[in-house]
């Protein structure tokens, strides 16, 4: 009889030491990846100024806090039994998602806004199964930046899909109402 090696879980990847890697638990399965590149790194910081700016703009009409904007691969444990633990570039959740006290270590809920930024290492089939895994987990809008072709495509928990060239504009739909998010400014 042949022995499967068991699921690692999310407390058993939280422990890991994977120095200059990146690190997913996908149904109990390790996924690691090489650092993602410049561009990369640059597309993400403007989209995390970019949500962070309409944020702060947002919270001054607000009696209470909105939700807080995360970036830097936070880690969501979205899945149990076997484990799964996805790490957007960024992610916006709301205030009524967030528990009394910050998580320290991986968020046990999902995002309601998932941004991932390609990587030129980044498949098509893998992009679709982290935003299947978003959705499915309760996000309600997944935002796809592919930086190299110039384009974006919005993923929305209805079953809705928008595909943008540079010349259009993000939209918060009802997750971040009223912002617009220029594509052109990802990119220039």
């Amino acid at each position: 009889m042949v022995s499967l090696p068991k699921p690692m879980t999310a407390e058993q990847l939280s422990s890991l030491d994977l120095p200059d890697q990146r690190a997913e638990l996908v149904r109990g399965h390790l996924i690691v990846s090489e650092p993602p590149g410049f561009q990369h790194g640059d597309v993400t910081a403007r989209v995390t100024y970019a949500l962070s700016s309409w944020l702060r703009e947002a919270s001054r009409s607000s009696p209470t806090p909105l939700g807080r904007i995360v970036a830097g691969d936070s880690g969501f444990w979205i899945e149990r039994s076997p484990d799964t633990v996805r790490a957007p570039d960024v992610a916006f959740v709301r205030q009524a998602r967030l528990p009394a006290v910050v998580p320290v270590g991986f968020a046990q809920f999902a995002p309601n806004l998932v941004v991932e930024v390609l990587s030129p290492s980044d498949r098509a089939g893998k992009v679709l199964e982290k935003v299947a895994d978003w959705l499915k987990a309760g996000t309600e809008l997944v935002w796809v930046i592919d930086p190299d072709r110039r384009v974006a495509r919005a993923y929305r928990a209805d079953g809705s899909t928008s595909t943008l060239d540079a010349s259009r504009s993000l939209e918060g739909d009802g997750v971040l109402p009223g912002l617009t998010l220029p594509l052109i400014d990802l990119f220039d």
